[in-house]
């Protein structure tokens, strides 16, 4: 699943992205942490993977996922 970056807060490593449909969902630390980013900013595609209805990984859009 893909989304864009909403909001991102780099103290908290934690954020929120706008779903292709224009639904907000937000993402822990833990989500960041999975990935290998350092940084994300507004606007930015990313990469998302949902285990349930919570984010549980992101990185950005040319990268591949964890299957």
């Amino acid at each position: 699943m893909q989304g864009t970056v909403r909001t991102f807060d780099p103290a908290t490593r934690s954020g929120t992205v706008f779903l292709d449909d224009g639904t907000v969902l937000e993402f822990g630390t833990r989500a960041f942490d999975a990935g290998p980013l350092r940084l994300l900013r507004s606007g930015q595609r990313v990469n998302l993977v949902l285990t349930g209805e919570e984010i549980s990984y992101v990185t950005l859009s040319t990268f591949p996922v964890p299957e």
